[in-house]
């Protein structure tokens, strides 16, 4: 049976940005997970804090004081320089990776306001360079372009929005369908988008019934394997400003993601099993020595040096709350806290309250490692990333890629620390 540096359990940002960090400094990592994660259900911008409760124009600042305010949040445990690092660590990742020259922009000093798929403007700190053009800071003038055939994009819908909100947008259709395919989605699009002479089509439709300094917003689908070449592209074509609006799941820009981190994952020696789900851990004196797997319908046992666990919240099933509301972390059995005990209030009426169970997850120490309610260490080689910690309301904050984000870099950075530190088992990873 082979024997693993480090199991990450997960395939989100999270779990992805601590197996390629590990895997580039040389460490023997196995990725084990049920499925792709979330990075197909997001927007593929990276949110680092978008509300405190205002709308927060500059994250960095805001992240300090809410850790001042909050030493119980995930982000106290990696800080603002932590958070930067994580961001412009996964910026290089993309910009030099398979999808190069597709790149990043933005940093954690200010957020840009971007459309969202219904015409809301949300703040954002780092964004594909394909939606930088969205920025709706300056008001600028929009013409949303859809397709008919796509029925995951309302253009309609989204710059009617916008009007309300005082940005002067407008929309128009396109009868275009990739392959003549009488049902076609997001991800159709993207490779329809990838051949030169779909956009040639594309934008000798547009280009007549544009008007004035217009900018030109399209649905997200502006390529899967070349989004830069579809996006410079356009811009020539339509002789102004292009850029991306999300889109509903599936996501093509977190695709773009998810293929890029996989790529350097591989590359770097780092393996994936999906289908993967874990089901215990061998523990002896607070060290997990291997963790038990059911692949399809086989029960496997695979040794290792460390734990990454980033399975995600409620929403991804890393956490489950059984019929009688008692929490439990569905991988390691880990303790839950933050759950309202039976009869106290959980969920408030409006959706973006302060709901009593949102704040749920596993609660950690300084170095991430699980603790029960006491505040003792349960495991010395287990860390935690992503939405699986308590103390955050990602989606109340929109904050939940830079938890991801950071929590997975700090994770990989801790094992590589202490394993040179230590001369553990993991002895090579760094050297």
């Amino acid at each position: 049976m082979s024997h693993h540096d480090a199991i990450v359990v997960g395939t989100g940002l999270a779990g992805l940005t601590a197996a390629v960090r590990l895997a580039e400094e040389g460490a023997r990592v196995l990725v084990l997970a049920k499925g792709v994660g979330a990075t197909h259900l997001s927007a593929g911008t990276i949110d680092v804090l978008g509300y405190q409760p205002a709308r927060v124009e500059r994250p960095a600042e805001a992240i300090g004081a809410l850790i001042e305010a909050q030493p119980g949040h995930p982000y106290a445990h990696v800080g603002v320089a932590g958070v930067a690092a994580a961001v412009d660590w996964c910026k290089d990742r993309i910009a030099t990776g398979p999808l190069a020259p597709y790149a990043y922009t933005g940093s954690v000093e200010e957020n840009l306001l971007l459309p969202t798929a219904v015409g809301v403007m949300r703040p954002s700190a780092v964004v594909p360079e394909t939606m930088s053009g969205g920025d709706l800071r300056d008001r600028p003038a929009i013409c949303i372009v859809g397709f008919r055939a796509l029925k995951d994009f309302h253009p309609a819908l989204a710059a009617d929005t916008l009007a309300r909100a005082g940005v002067q947008a407008r929309s128009v259709e396109l009868d275009l369908v990739p392959e003549g395919r009488a049902d076609v989605n997001a991800l159709g699009f993207a490779r329809a988008f990838d051949d030169p002479a779909f956009r040639a089509d594309v934008a000798a439709q547009v280009v007549g019934r544009l008007r004035g300094d217009e900018r030109v917003a399209f649905p997200a689908v502006l390529g899967l394997t070349d989004p830069h070449g579809a996006w410079t592209e356009l811009e020539h074509r339509l002789g102004r400003r292009v850029f991306e609006i999300p889109t509903l799941p599936p996501s093509v820009a977190g695709m773009r993601v998810y293929n890029s981190l996989q790529h350097r994952l591989r590359a770097a020696g780092g393996r994936v099993i999906l289908n993967a789900v874990v089901t215990s851990a061998e523990e002896e004196n607070g060290h997990v020595g291997a963790v038990g797997v059911r692949v399809g319908l086989r029960e496997e046992r695979r040794r290792t040096d460390w734990v990454v666990l980033a399975t995600g919240g409620f929403a991804s099933g890393g956490l489950e709350l059984d019929s009688r509301w008692r929490a439990h972390e569905t991988a390691l059995g880990l303790p839950v806290a933050g759950v309202p005990e039976p009869g106290e209030e959980r969920f408030r009426p409006a959706y973006f309250d302060d709901h009593p169970l949102a704040r749920a997850g596993v609660e950690v120490d300084s170095g991430l490692r699980p603790v029960d309610a006491a505040g003792e260490r349960l495991f010395d080689n287990v860390l935690v990333a992503g939405a699986t910690l308590a103390g955050a309301e990602p989606w109340r904050e929109k904050s939940g890629d830079g938890l991801s984000l950071s929590t997975g870099y700090r994770a990989a950075e801790l094992v590589l620390a202490t394993s040179s530190a230590t001369g553990s088992p993991a002895e090579a990873v760094g050297s």
